[in-house]
């Protein structure tokens, strides 16, 4: 069975943007919808991590785990600069 050609490491944030969670997929409208409803337990529904602020693609999914792990291993404010490199306002990109 043939990878999907396409994943995405990602970064949610909540209305207050107070807490920021990085994930993987490879299917980001499916992955938003599932946090956005709470389908995802733990952290994210937790915290309300519902908006998404920040993503990239990847050509496979071990880049994408990899990013994912080098973005996580960041200090805050490192995560925040990446962020706000691609979206100073914080909008939320999740809109499809």
């Amino acid at each position: 069975m043939s990878e999907p050609a396409q994943y995405f490491v990602y970064i949610l944030t909540n209305k207050t943007n107070r807490v920021i969670y990085t994930g993987v997929t490879n299917n980001l409208e499916r992955r938003l919808f599932e946090h956005r409803s709470n389908q995802v337990p733990g952290f994210t529904a937790k915290y309300r991590c519902h908006k998404l602020v920040y993503f990239e693609d990847t050509p496979s999914v071990e880049a994408a785990i990899t990013r994912e792990k080098q973005i996580k291993g960041w200090l805050r404010k490192k995560k925040i600069a990446l962020v706000n490199s691609v979206n100073p306002n914080w909008d939320d990109l999740g809109r499809f």
